[in-house]
């Protein structure tokens, strides 16, 4: 040092250089640093405004900043995606699925993930909490039921991982198994009184309401003062009631008004599950259905529907049988099934219809409109895929009596899709604004156990399908309208405050998807498939989906309402 500054000249020139730099050093702001930016996409936020070019940056689980990121800090984030030609939508929310056991089984969630889905609502009316009195369950996959409430079941799904959030309803139905098993008779004040406490405990723990499905014994045993009653639970916890009215046929507007009633009454908010018109005599009155639910919003009520954008719907063979050969259970059922003279009654009734009982199913007896989805006895196998009308000509039998030897063979539960609805009706509701999106799917996967049958195809393509067919191709919906469908609407319905729309702040729940190419790929005859055009997921913050492949990772948590 000593000989470096006897040059007086260099030490001149040096100094004053060596000070401008460490100041620049130290006044310079330094650069930022995110876990991942997603760069240059159009941001469909899911508020319904119109899109806008936007970079987001993501720490950890949050949206920290949309807008203009600089050069710089993209460089120095830990994960850049380039969304260049892409839509940055919200994680959809789907606010009706039936995947309560299959996370159990597998938490990857593929046919969900692959749609851009991020949060999945289970618990329509069968849920999987509570558990008193019915520790015999048989529950699908193998799966020990080592829970007896639904917060103990969040715990069990918590502990296992699963790729997307999940929250419940707690089931009407549920909670009435519990207290009375499978009588149809009124509960007593006590027993009633035991039901309430059950949806109550069910709250505290995180439920997001009560949900019912009134199609089918034993759902139907439960009354409209019943549902007042437990609604009335729900309402101090801000709870939603979700509903799966009475009939979708013949007797379609009181079972609406029986919801508004019930919401009226106990003073909460209603959400009609899968709205339709599934019965053929009725195609074409929609506009009527809807203006039930349009006179009781303007009086200041809070009912709203969702929807899944398909003509066929899903639901089990035992629908065909009339309420009273249901009457004491499925047992009952197996030998009401296997009497020459009840069969007989069954299929005149399930023909002409009975009072309080409208067949929708199979209106004017069209027998190829309905068709079997999974069985389990193998010698039956042949069958899936196929409609009661080949299963018929296959077998050499009568429809019906194809249709109760098959429920006969398979212990009385067998999955069919059936063919119900008009295109227009479906096209007409979609265009509501108070109507979200849902799927009525599970969570599945194309190999393994849940690979098995074939399933509805909104299992794997039901938000595709809506941005592809609806948006895209038959213009029934702007992009803005149809994502504010999938997303904030169904999270405003259920009051998560922190998803379902893209702002700093908000956790990092995001669809990428391109708006050209994005299309649903399952049918009827081949289902387990994946859809197109979904390009990357992102659940709190960690990249779940990329470049449409899964990444392995399980990062969804459990949302619990108020919590």
């Amino acid at each position: 040092m000593k000989i470096f500054f006897r040059k007086k000249s260099c030490y001149k020139i040096v100094l004053p250089l060596f000070l401008l730099v460490f100041s620049l050093a130290c006044s310079s702001t330094p650069v930022t640093s995110y876990d991942l930016v997603i760069s240059q996409g159009l941001v469909v936020d899911g508020s319904g405004s119109p899109g806008f070019r936007a970079d987001i940056a993501i720490d950890g689980d949050t949206i920290v900043k949309v807008g203009e990121i600089s050069q710089e800090e993209k460089a120095a984030a830990r994960q850049l995606l380039d969304a260049g030609n892409l839509v940055v939508s919200p994680g959809f929310i789907d606010i009706h699925t039936h995947s309560d056991w299959s996370l159990l089984a597998d938490g990857s969630a593929l046919s969900k993930i692959h749609q851009g889905v991020t949060t999945e609502i289970l618990g329509e009316s069968l849920s999987v909490g509570p558990m008193k009195g019915l520790a015999d369950l048989s529950a699908p996959y193998g799966i020990d039921v080592d829970w007896s409430t639904i917060g103990g079941y969040f715990d069990r799904l918590e502990k296992s991982g699963v790729a997307v959030n999940v929250g419940s309803f707690v089931g009407a139905t549920q909670v009435r198994l519990c207290v009375l098993g499978e009588a149809s008779r009124e509960p007593t004040p006590a027993e009633m009184a035991e039901m309430e406490a059950l949806v109550e405990e069910a709250m505290q723990e995180g439920a997001f309401g009560l949900s019912c499905a009134l199609l089918v014994p034993p759902n139907t045993y439960i009354t409209t003062e019943q549902l007042v009653k437990l609604c009335q639970v729900v309402k101090p916890f801000d709870g939603l009631f979700s509903i799966h009215i009475r009939s979708e046929g013949i007797g379609i507007e009181d079972s609406i008004l029986e919801a508004i009633e019930i919401g009226e009454r106990a003073e909460v908010p209603v959400d009609v599950l899968h709205m339709k018109i599934a019965d053929k005599r009725l195609w074409g009155r929609m506009a009527e259905v809807c203006g039930l639910i349009e006179k009781a919003r303007a009086r200041g009520l809070e009912v709203t529907a969702n929807q899944y954008p398909y003509i066929a719907g899903q639901n089990n063979l035992d629908a065909l049988v009339p309420p009273w050969a249901m009457e004491g259970g499925t047992s009952r059922m197996m030998e009401r099934l296997a009497e020459p003279a009840s069969r007989k009654r069954m299929e005149k009734d399930l023909n002409e219809g009975i009072p309080g009982w409208y067949n929708h199913y199979l209106a004017m007896g069209e027998w190829d409109n309905c068709l079997v989805a999974s069985v389990e006895n193998e010698k039956n196998k042949r069958f899936e895929g196929k409609t009661v009308a080949q299963i018929a000509e296959m077998t050499g039998k009568r429809p019906a009596d194809a249709v109760w030897d098959l429920l006969l063979e398979e212990g009385g539960s067998v999955p069919a899709v059936y063919f119900l609805m008009s295109e227009d009706d479906v096209k007409y509701l979609m265009a509501k604004p108070w109507v979200s999106v849902g799927s009525d799917g599970t969570a599945v996967r194309p190999d393994g156990p849940l690979g098995e049958g074939k399933p509805h195809p909104r299992w794997y393509g039901t938000f595709p399908r809506i941005l592809g067919k609806y948006v895209r191709e038959d213009k029934v919906l702007t992009l803005e309208d149809a994502v504010r469908k999938m997303t904030s609407f169904n999270a405003e319905k259920l009051g998560i405050e922190d998803r379902g729309t893209i702002a700093a702040g908000m956790k990092a729940d995001l669809a990428v998807f391109d708006p050209d190419l994005v299309l649903d790929q399952a049918t009827f005859e081949n289902p387990h498939q994946f859809p197109v055009g979904i390009d990357y997921v992102v659940v709190n913050g960690v990249v779940t989906l990329e470049k449409g492949e899964y990444t392995g990772v399980r990062s969804g948590r459990i949302l619990r309402k108020g919590q």
